[in-house]
């Protein structure tokens, strides 16, 4: 009979362990190999590298205009507070044309002129319509809000914010190119863009507005607004823009006068607050 090794039993015990060990660490490390894999796939991904830049875009331009207003009117509070009733504008664009199935981008901000949501036409004149009213509808909402607030503390500074909200919108409302008020008027009837230049050059005269970026925004006005009342009274329609349906266009126009009507109001009853914002 052949002696049994004592030895050999710790040695077995002593295999597994080490066997165990290499193995434990072995699943750890492909565990985060496995991790690691996944955060550089993530990182790599091809949607990742095109969104990121657009949202660093975005915001970049959404601080651009933060420091432009700030400059312009003297102060951060409201070239803030200005930057943010746009936003609330354009999110009630961009939420609308999502919303319907279309594509839209991020909002995009140009200091000076405001900001706008890229997206391609929809094929539905109505929805076109809907989209373009949905930005003042969000706006003015947003400057309802901070009037209640203001009102409810009393707080001087929302109220003067609110009007702010007001007047944005009120003047985004010109029926008039390249306004939303322009694309509005557009599906009722194109001969209310006679109205907006109309209302346009009244404004820079009453408040007596004549600097050189008003002159621009005029000048944009009628490079935009012109051809198209040209063509509208020679009976040529843009089909994604004029709502033929009679039942759709009445709606529209109550939609569209009555915010009209809560802005101009609006802005009344909040324009002595103005000064509180700076």
């Amino acid at each position: 009979m052949q002696d049994r090794d004592p030895s050999a039993q710790p040695r077995q015990s002593t295999g597994r362990r080490a066997t165990g060990t290499a193995g434990g660490i072995l699943a750890a490390l492909a565990i985060a190999a496995a991790k690691f894999k996944a955060l550089a796939a993530l990182l790599l991904s091809f949607k990742w590298l095109v969104f990121a830049p657009k949202i660093l875009l975005s915001f970049g331009t959404m601080f651009l205009s933060v420091w432009f207003y700030a400059l312009v009117f003297g102060g951060w509070k409201i070239g803030i507070v200005f930057v943010l009733m746009i936003l609330v504008h354009e999110l009630g664009h961009l939420l609308t044309f999502r919303n319907f199935g279309v594509r839209a981008s991020l909002p995009y901000f140009i200091p000076g002129f405001g900001a706008f949501v890229s997206s391609p036409m929809s094929a539905d004149p109505t929805r076109n319509a809907v989209a373009a009213l949905m930005g003042p509808v969000f706006g003015v909402a947003a400057a309802a809000a901070c009037w209640g607030y203001g009102i409810a503390t009393g707080e001087q500074f929302w109220i003067a914010c609110a009007y702010i909200g007001f007047f944005l919108n009120l003047f985004n409302l010109l029926p008039a190119f390249p306004f939303d008020g322009g694309r509005i008027a557009g599906a009722i009837d194109g001969r209310l863009w006679i109205a907006g230049i109309v209302l346009l050059v009244g404004f820079i005269v009453y408040f007596h507005a004549y600097t050189a970026f008003t002159i621009l925004i005029l000048l944009f006005v009628l490079a935009n607004s012109l051809p198209r009342i040209a063509a509208a009274f020679r009976g040529q329609v843009d089909p994604s823009m004029q709502v033929v349906s009679a039942g759709p266009r009445m709606t529209l126009a109550l939609f569209y006068f009555a915010l009209i009507a809560i802005a101009v109001a609006g802005a009344a009853a909040t324009a002595h607050h103005s000064a509180a914002v700076r």
